[in-house]
């Protein structure tokens, strides 16, 4: 998109911080310098998880605040355009805590029913501008065939395990033996959701699982 291009898709529609949706100033992006002063940010070791079938996971934020209030309209509001920006925030944790090669994206989706339902699937839109901005390969890998009860209703790892064991299968045709995947979700507390899409992408040969979502559960 050109320069002039963008200049005018900004006088018709002012870039606002998608925290505290106040109009941005001039060099800011994104989000506005209040915001930006008191996100919860999940640094250093404190952005990674490990889990039961994935290798790692980093989340640039942690699931509270800002971000909590920012991701229900994302999620639930139809605020759909906030991608490129947890994408990018996204995008920026995996370069800053991963060095190891990718050989392509994928998502833990939502059933077909939930999707007709919202209209679009969250995770997807974040896979894609993680692919873009990370230059690799956005595949649709995973399918699932069961509509579950949503994991944020569910209280305990025992019983987000068990709601979402074996719902999840590979596509027709998904290759990914011997691949390098980077499987993107929007927010991850107990794990179980990744770890299940995690041992369907290892059973079915993929050599490692790197987990990326916007924000990990509430700080303790």
């Amino acid at each position: 998109m050109s320069d002039l291009w963008t200049k005018f898709l900004d006088l018709l529609y002012p870039p606002r911080c998608v925290f505290c949706r106040s109009l941005l100033r001039e060099g800011e992006k994104d989000a506005c310098g209040r915001c930006r002063a008191v996100l919860p940010v999940a640094e250093g070791k404190l952005c990674e998880q490990t889990g039961e079938f994935f290798d790692r996971c980093l989340s640039p934020f942690y699931y509270d605040g800002l971000v909590r209030e920012s991701f229900h309209r994302y999620k639930f509001d139809g605020f759909r355009w906030y991608a490129p920006a947890y994408g990018r925030w996204m995008s920026d944790c995996l370069r800053d805590y991963l060095n190891e090669p990718l050989d392509l994206v994928t998502w833990a989706p939502l059933s077909r029913n939930r999707l007709r339902k919202r209209g679009y699937d969250q995770a997807r839109l974040l896979a894609h501008e993680a692919a873009a901005s990370l230059g690799l390969e956005e595949t649709p890998l995973l399918e699932k065939a069961v509509d579950t009860p949503a994991q944020s209703g569910l209280e305990g790892a025992d019983k987000r395990r068990a709601n979402v064991l074996g719902v999840y299968g590979l596509r027709a045709g998904a290759d990914v033996q011997g691949k390098r995947v980077l499987l993107v979700d929007d927010i991850v507390t107990t794990g179980s959701t990744l770890s299940e899409c995690a041992r369907v992408l290892k059973d079915g040969g993929a050599e490692r699982v790197i987990c990326l979502t916007l924000a990990r559960g509430v700080r303790e």
